[in-house]
């Protein structure tokens, strides 16, 4: 896909540091920065009949000008030269960047919570987008590990075939190598060649990226976790189930999310509906 990088920019320091990171991800992929800040109206205050998110009622609000202008400065900081867009949207976060996802090659989010209004309980942004973005979801996240790999976590099927080629793409613009997690293979109490076997393409294309396979004990979970701690980047590839994204086993893209040392991609199979 040839769209923009989307962050969310709410001027707080963890969605400063999304800006650096999805400026980068835009230079490596050759795509434009498109900057996007919500103001937030909560959807339970929302009327019947009225979206939760409307792209022409913040036109002509300034509150966000400070916010958006310091991330445009991050971004430029980061990757000068880069072409930046910005949009600013009237709605509730998760769903404004869950609408703008959608012609987006990778949206990019901090791990501040989704909303604090009204005492509701929702969730973090990135986890909500990993059920329902439109693109590829990046939560920045943790102190990565600048010397480490990037680290895969994914079963075969589509979903694991593009979270292998993102993992590898990512890894090839890092200079780093790429370890391969398989859960399937921990229950079966053996390495599979199969279940982590990469499309050939993908080594064609790749030829001096090193990938290193890890035998995971414990469950897939923990595996992931612990192996974050020492990683630039975990990819997880997830398929759709039953109104949910899931990972093999269910729990592990959510589990990281929450709790990696790192940054975390969550690549979802295409097709369907969240």
């Amino acid at each position: 896909m040839s769209g923009p990088v989307l962050v969310g920019v709410d001027g707080s320091a963890t969605s400063m540091a999304a800006v650096e990171a999805a400026a980068r991800e835009a230079g490596w992929l050759g795509v434009d920065l498109r900057l996007a800040h919500a103001f937030e109206w909560p959807a339970a205050q929302v009327p019947p009949g009225v979206p939760p998110w409307d792209p022409e009622g913040a036109g002509d609000h300034g509150t966000g000008d400070g916010a958006m202008a310091e991330a445009e400065r991050r971004a430029r900081g980061a990757v000068p030269g880069l072409r930046v867009t910005h949009t600013v949207l009237m709605g509730e976060p998760a769903s404004v960047l869950e609408a703008e996802s959608r012609g987006a090659s990778l949206t990019v989010v901090g791990s501040r919570p989704a909303s604090r209004s009204g005492g509701a309980r929702r969730g973090s942004v990135a986890a909500r987008l990993a059920a329902g973005a439109g693109s590829a979801v990046l939560m920045v996240r943790g102190r990565p590990d600048r010397a480490g790999p990037v680290v895969l976590a994914c079963d075969h099927g589509p979903a694991g075939r593009r979270a292998a080629e993102f993992a590898f793409a990512e890894a090839s613009a890092r200079g780093t190598d790429v370890v391969v997690l398989d859960g399937s293979a921990a229950r079966a109490g053996r390495l599979r060649e199969q279940s982590v076997a990469l499309p050939a393409a993908l080594r064609k294309k790749y030829p001096d990226l090193t990938v290193r396979r890890a035998r995971v004990r414990g469950g897939t979970r923990r595996a992931v976790i612990e192996a974050s701690t020492r990683a630039q980047l975990v990819v997880i590839g997830t398929r759709r189930r039953g109104g949910w994204t899931a990972t093999r086993p269910a729990g592990v893209s959510r589990a990281a999310l929450r709790y990696a040392g790192c940054p975390v991609a969550v690549i979802r199979e295409e097709g369907g509906n969240p």
